[in-house]
């Protein structure tokens, strides 16, 4: 087991995995190139200092994830110190940055100390025409010169296109096959507007893997503006790709790319101890929690995992399940992440079993009729407003005291709805 590996005591074999997989599919054998520092970078509400940065990329090498990339040297002056500051931190993650197929910035970047250069160049209709001007032919020879440099100052290399999805099939091949060749250690697919979906994904992955050499890598970075960018890295690694790039709660570029969490999360399904044992599950909300104070958002309800609602049940039938075996509503269990589960009870969904469970942590001893009374009663409250927990924990004491005393009739005017209640009710 790895040196950062979390505790697996409650992980087990997943009934979820697939019955069966594509010979090629790298769901149990995959690596996370972590761009928070790069791609989070082009988050609208991003602005990350030099300490600040450093603090990131401690907290995600402590996570585990294999690489981190950076934001590209020749961007500014202060980005390229940052640069070699993260690269002089001795991490055990590898260190990255990402620069455009051009020898001005591969020449800068080599300089900085990082493990890699992630080379890219669009290679769609539209960025050909309005971005760069290149044809296939001039970006093969750049790629070429950019490559055989990079490769001769012994780092690591990986070429991507960018807009991968709106480019030809063919110039694609050609040009994967070219690079291929000069002994890169990973091509990338980039769906740069996020317009593809998984079964295109799935189509083109298994394809490139075809043609490249069996030691070539497949990394694949996805934009998130159609909802795919989870779905597309999940089918990624089926057809044999062998890294995804993320960033922690999706940051970057408009919608931003596939989050961290989420793609954690799918992976679980699959084969939990191969997660458990890569990444410390414990500290994901931590990490996240880090990166929304520092780009001024808040941890989205409804994230995977660490989402406030995440583990939170509320209806009435959700309640009594849950409460006999929680594999009935929850695919992941939560303490295997830190989290806790909660079962919300002060509302008009609310039912018996889910209140009875309230009652037994409270200590309070009370039949079956009389927590079906109560529990009458709260959902009449509820019908004008939900109940807090701390109203439902006086209703509950309240009446276990009246019950000790025997105080009968202070029960029922407990039970009794108010008039005021009746009359809003109607």
């Amino acid at each position: 087991m790895p040196p950062h590996a979390s505790p697996i005591a409650n992980v087990s074999a997943s009934p979820y995995a697939p019955k069966y997989t594509d010979s090629l599919s790298r769901l149990t054998n995959w690596s996370i190139i972590e761009s928070t520092l790069r791609e989070g970078e082009q988050f609208a509400n991003a602005f990350f200092d030099t300490a600040k940065k450093i603090e990131i990329a401690k907290a995600l090498d402590d996570f585990g994830v294999e690489y981190i990339e950076l934001t590209s040297p020749a961007a500014s002056e202060q980005s390229r110190l940052d640069c070699i500051a993260i690269a002089n931190l001795g991490l055990k993650a590898k260190i990255l940055t990402h620069v455009r197929c051009h020898m001005d910035d591969a020449r800068i970047a080599c300089e900085t100390g990082v493990d890699g250069l992630d080379v890219v160049i669009g290679t769609s209709s539209y960025l050909r025409e309005f971005s760069h001007g290149k044809d296939m032919e001039r970006i093969i020879k750049d790629a070429t010169e950019v490559i055989n440099y990079v490769k001769s100052k012994g780092l690591e290399v990986r070429f991507s296109s960018e807009d991968s999805f709106r480019s030809d099939l063919v110039d694609l091949l050609n040009l994967y096959k070219a690079v291929d060749q000069l002994g890169v250690n990973r091509v990338g697919i980039a769906d740069t507007v996020g317009c593809a979906n998984p079964r295109q994904v799935y189509d083109l992955v298994k394809t490139l893997r075809s043609v490249l050499k069996p030691t070539t890598d497949i990394e694949c970075h996805f934009h998130n503006d159609t909802g795919c960018a989870t779905a597309n890295a999940y089918a990624a690694l089926e057809a044999g790709a062998t890294h995804i790039d993320t960033s922690v709660l999706g940051i970057g570029e408009r919608n931003g790319i596939t989050p961290i969490g989420n793609l954690i999360a799918r992976m679980f399904t699959v084969d939990p101890n191969y997660v458990a044992s890569k990444y410390k599950l414990h500290q994901l909300r931590d990490l996240e929690n880090l990166i929304a104070d520092a780009v001024e958002i808040q941890v989205p309800f409804n994230n995977c995992i660490t989402g406030y609602c995440a583990f939170t049940h509320k209806a009435g039938i959700h309640a009594k399940a849950i409460l006999n075996n929680p594999a009935t509503y929850e695919i992941l269990k939560p303490e295997v992440f830190g989290m806790t589960r909660y079962v919300s009870i002060g509302h008009r969904l609310t039912g018996w079993n889910a209140v009875k469970n309230r009652a037994d942590q409270l200590g309070l001893g009370l039949s079956d009729d009389e927590l079906k009374a109560i529990t009458s009663k709260i959902k009449k409250l509820a019908d004008i407003k939900n109940q807090s927990m701390e109203d439902v924990d006086i209703l509950l004491r309240s009446y276990h005291a009246h019950k000790v005393a025997g105080d009968h009739s202070a029960i029922e005017q407990l039970l009794a709805v108010p008039e005021t209640v009746e009359v809003a009710a109607n």
